[in-house]
């Protein structure tokens, strides 16, 4: 059986789509369809069922699927770990929310490189979580950092972290409102204090309230700002209050430039997670950076 034809299917079975696996594998889509339709009348057996939005494996497609992938993807691990010499640096291309893989990922990954020598030349672009797994899906970036788990058998998903939620606001709106007050009248006590926040829809102050309050927000957003850097700068300088991950607040905490307006007995937490193309940790410098991480983010507080 041809191997170019059982890593084409391999990559229609992981994708769910033609088109997909087409640009995944730098083909047209024609060719992965030829392709597929010559191992199908190899196998004598149909292995896709072909759907208005992409196909879905038959019986015989899984089967063959769950014997052949792990094959293939030893033997991409082989010809990776091959090519891989002193004299050709390979890239990383890495994709996440613009604060967190800043603030978190390109540090811990720039220590990497730092302190064993270069593994790997670095290459960043931020997205929210729909861009930078719709590039990870289409061969765009490596390696991606989201706050969504993603579906299907094309991408893999591992918990890296849980971000803690912080109510924060500068120290004259704590005064105004006084000592422990929404902690004792919950959102009420907020109503009237103005929202900074990085959209209209208030994501980020509306699951706050809907965990902790139980509630809506009542004020609407007095400053939008897309990205949160920004958002905790407005809210140091008085525009109002602001919902932060810890990691992202906790020095403007500490030099009281901010101070948490509430301490509920169980915070709101945000799971992110490192994503990559099933079947490329066996590309060594992926594998190295996804383990770098996981290992750098069990240190996180």
């Amino acid at each position: 059986m041809d191997l170019a034809l059982l890593r084409t299917f391999v990559t229609v079975h992981r994708a769910g789509s033609f088109t997909r696996a087409a640009a995944l594998l730098g083909l047209s889509q024609p060719a992965v369809t030829s392709q597929i339709r010559t191992l199908e009348r190899q196998l004598g057996r149909p292995l896709f069922l072909r759907q208005a939005r992409g196909v879905t494996p038959t019986t015989i497609g899984d089967e063959l699927a769950h014997k052949a992938a792990p094959h293939l993807d030893a033997l991409v691990e082989i010809a990776e770990t091959g090519l891989d010499d002193e004299s050709s640096l390979r890239s990383l291309h890495l994709a996440g929310p613009p604060e967190f893989t800043a603030e978190r990922a390109l540090p811990a990954l720039t220590e990497l490189t730092s302190e064993e020598g270069p593994q790997f030349a670095l290459r960043a672009s931020f997205g929210n979580a729909e861009e930078v797994l719709e590039g990870l899906a289409a061969g765009h970036h490596d390696l991606a950092i989201s706050t969504a788990r993603p579906r299907g058998a094309l991408l893999t998903a591992t918990p890296l972290c849980d971000e803690e939620h912080v109510l924060v606001a500068a120290p004259l709106w704590a005064e105004r409102i006084g000592p422990g007050a929404p902690g004792r009248n919950g959102a009420n006590a907020l109503k009237e204090v103005p929202v900074v926040e990085v959209h209209e829809s208030l994501p980020f102050v509306s699951r706050y309230w809907a965990s902790v309050y139980d509630s809506r927000p009542a004020a609407p957003g007095s400053v939008i700002v897309p990205d949160l850097r920004a958002v905790l700068a407005c809210a140091a300088a008085g525009a109002g209050l602001a919902v932060l991950p810890r990691y992202l607040c906790v020095t403007a905490l500490e030099r009281g430039e901010v101070v948490a307006l509430h301490d509920p007995p169980v915070p709101p937490l945000r799971t992110y997670f490192l994503v990559v193309r099933t079947g490329t940790l066996a590309m060594p410098h992926i594998t190295r950076a996804h383990e770098w991480l996981l290992r750098s983010a069990s240190t996180w507080v």
